[in-house]
């Protein structure tokens, strides 16, 4: 049955398209509204690989943005995260990432991790405008898609030059160049990791109400020093 699934994924895949084609498959093939891919190492995510629709962009964004959301804490707890009622939640969780959310058309979010063997990559983040959760053959067909996606990943930047980002992923994804650089800055002049850096990077783009990308700039343009 697996390799059965596998197939029909990779029959889809087959072609050009790039980066992007993989949340296209993933959608169609998984039958969800949208869907997105974040790539992450350490605890810091680097930004989005693809997105299907403004929506599953927004997710991506929001996430990359406030640090919370399907995708983290997949990847940080590497099991598959579901929540299939995103307005009204068993338990409650993501207070920040919710709101806008729910209010951008998603109602039900699930978090698949990219991984194999010991690499982990980031995760596949499945949204649907609709409560409810994924039956048996979406959840076997997502976990079949998480892994032909970091098998992807893997291959693709394999092939690139040392130190180097693979075109084919740079190409399309949105990895915040600007906020690593910022938070680097911010790293070498308060003495703090890059992950520090980065959290109060968002903490103040949360509490003066900007987007994360700004503040960024402003730190890069050195307008803007935290202290």
């Amino acid at each position: 049955m697996a390799g059965d699934r596998l197939r029909r994924i990779l029959a889809e895949l087959a072609g050009v398209g790039g980066s992007a084609r993989l949340c296209e498959v993933s959608t169609s093939v998984i039958g969800v509204s949208g869907a997105g891919i974040m790539i992450m190492s350490g605890d810091v995510p680097h930004g989005s690989l693809c997105s299907t629709n403004e929506v599953s962009a927004l997710i991506e964004d929001l996430q990359y943005t406030l640090g919370e959301g399907p995708c983290v804490d997949a990847y940080r707890a590497d099991q598959v995260v579901l929540e299939p009622d995103l307005a009204d939640p068993v338990v409650p969780r993501w207070l920040a990432f919710t709101p806008p959310a729910v209010a951008a058309g998603a109602r039900a979010v699930f978090g698949f991790p990219l991984r194999l063997g010991v690499a982990r990559l980031g995760a596949i983040n499945l949204y649907r405008d609709r409560p409810g959760p994924l039956d048996n053959d979406q959840h076997a067909d997502a976990l079949v898609m998480a892994d032909v996606a970091a098998r992807w990943v893997l291959d693709v930047q394999a092939g690139a030059p040392e130190g180097a980002l693979a075109s084919s992923l740079a190409d399309g994804a949105d990895f915040h160049y600007v906020v690593h650089n910022a938070a680097g800055m911010v790293s070498v002049q308060l003495g703090v990791s890059v992950t520090e850096a980065l959290i109060r990077l968002r903490a103040h783009a949360f509490s003066s109400g900007r987007p994360l990308g700004d503040v960024a700039r402003d730190v890069v343009d050195r307008t803007l020093r935290l202290g």
